[in-house]
């Protein structure tokens, strides 16, 4: 490991030694586990893990949560988010993900009070800053602390680090809410989460990692590593894939020329800029 990172991880030790206790809003992504992983070692006993669950978190993500906050040894406590009731979210506008982390915020900083807890960590990092991150300017505006970001570390330091100490999640591909699946301007309703949810647990059963299936009503735009697209192409795989996709309600099934895009639904909003 390179000096730079290494100095990088210290820094971030002494920021969590300024807290007596901690609440991790913990998704159980890369940087959230990390950040969870460093803050018991270091305020140990006194980190809680909050994760909130809803129509728009996968249900494999919500389980593979529960199992990794047990693996790291702290206390893990799932409460129910409410960007399902607010209309602008439900309409799916560009302000969806700030309302989004607002709201969860405010449930944390109030589950925060009645704990004697002051400090919410989330997992931003240092590459957050460079993609449109609206939900990143709620969490600083409800005064959520970002302890990666205050260190500098940038997602290649947290996947090394990670490494180092041993988290499966150190080469986990990165992962949205379901929500993200859906244009903007499309309504987003518990019956189009679900189909994207089903479809992409199927894919991700037949051995795609990084794979996004998006949403586009009777239409399922697959998207999946190029490397991937002699596979996803193989018949046995095709037609598995249609035969599922028709089951979940899909009419038609295509795949991306492109591949996997990391926020490609964010395209649509450079045109409208």
């Amino acid at each position: 490991m390179n000096t730079d990172t290494q100095n990088k991880n210290q820094k971030l030790i002494s920021i969590l030694k300024k807290y007596d206790h901690l609440i991790v809003a913990f998704s159980g992504g890369v940087d959230s586990t990390f950040l969870l992983y460093v803050a018991n070692k270091v305020i140990q006993g006194n980190v809680i893990a909050v994760t909130a669950h809803s129509s728009i978190h996968p249900k494999r993500e919500i389980e593979f949560t529960k199992k990794l906050v047990k693996s790291i040894g702290v206390k893990h406590l799932m409460i129910p988010s409410r960007e399902m009731n607010l209309p602008d979210f439900v309409e799916n506008t560009k302000e969806k993900c700030y309302l989004c982390k607002k709201s969860l915020a405010q449930d944390l900083l109030k589950m925060g009070s009645e704990m004697g807890v002051s400090h919410i960590a989330h997992g931003a990092n240092l590459d957050d800053l460079d993609d449109y991150r609206p939900g990143f300017k709620a969490a600083v505006e409800m005064g959520m602390i970002a302890p990666l970001l205050d260190a500098k570390m940038t997602k290649k330091d947290i996947r090394m680090l990670s490494k180092e100490v041993g988290l499966e999640t150190w080469d986990k591909p990165s992962m949205a809410c379901l929500a993200s699946r859906i244009p903007y301007g499309v309504p987003i309703i518990d019956e189009a989460l679900n189909k994207v949810d089903q479809a992409e647990e199927f894919i991700r059963n037949l051995g795609f990692i990084s794979c996004r299936v998006r949403y586009h009503h009777e239409v399922a735009r697959i998207e999946v590593n190029p490397k991937d697209f002699k596979k996803i192409f193989d018949d046995k795989i095709r037609i598995a894939i249609i035969n599922r996709f028709k089951e979940i309600g899909f009419s038609y099934i295509s795949v991306d020329l492109e591949g996997y895009i990391q926020g490609s639904m964010n395209r649509s909003l450079s045109l409208h800029t």
